[in-house]
């Protein structure tokens, strides 16, 4: 059986946002939002994330360390785990209900608005979802940059540049927003089943009967028996 275009376009936007989502999740657990190359020891790569922080070697095993406390943190990477946090869970409560609002999942006809309504209620969702992903991203981006070209800091003291998760939390955030818009607009146009018109029906009526009038051979027989008599 073909799908409808509608159906199409609502399977486009949630695998869409489906990856946006699994992305935004791999960038919340991964430490590389920043790193550092030190020049006095080119050996070594310093990678910070949301949970802990690494140190890469060239000749030995890679070195991670979880914080010892949220309030140790800069306020910009409290704020950033808040926000993921967030984040994913919109995401995560957005695909269930755009998985119930989708078209190709046939229900009673009862149900189709309360669809429309789930299906809408989970594109906004995938939306804010991806709201929420972008803005820590960019804020730490943001702060990257002005550490960067501070220029109260020597040129002698290395400085933090973007790290991968940073461009991965931008990719997720896009494919939210884009999977989310689709999925609304799809939910919104879909056609909705019109009940089939039937012509009135209307009940038989029977002509009433009508008086049988005397035949006239059976008149005339009458009249001649009296006759008779």
């Amino acid at each position: 059986m073909a799908w409808p275009p509608s159906a199409r376009a609502q399977l486009g936007g949630i695998l869409l946002a489906l990856f946006g989502w699994v992305s935004s999740c791999v960038t919340t657990i991964v430490p590389l939002w920043k790193n550092l190359n030190l020049d006095l020891n080119e050996m070594e790569v310093w990678n910070v994330g949301l949970w802990h922080a690494c140190v890469i070697q060239d000749e030995g095993p890679t070195e991670c360390k979880a914080y010892d406390s949220l309030l140790a943190l800069p306020l910009v990477f409290r704020l950033a785990r808040i926000l993921m946090i967030t984040a994913n869970g919109l995401g995560f409560l957005a695909f269930f209900l755009a998985l119930w609002g989708m078209d190709c999942l046939k229900t009673s006809s009862k149900n189709t608005e309360l669809k429309r309504q789930l299906g809408v209620v989970g594109g906004v969702f995938f939306c804010l979802s991806g709201i929420v992903t972008l803005v820590p991203v960019s804020w730490v981006a943001y702060n990257t940059v002005q550490e960067f070209w501070d220029e109260t800091v020597p040129d002698i003291v290395p400085r933090w540049e973007f790290g991968d998760a940073l461009f991965l939390g931008w990719f997720a955030g896009f494919f939210l927003l884009v999977g989310g818009l689709l999925f609304i607009c799809s939910t919104c146009w879909q056609e909705t089943p019109q009940p089939s018109k039937l012509l009135p029906t209307y009940p038989r009526r029977e002509a009433p009967n009508q008086p049988r009038l005397p035949n006239r051979h059976q008149y005339t027989a009458t009249k001649n028996a009296d006759l008779v008599i």
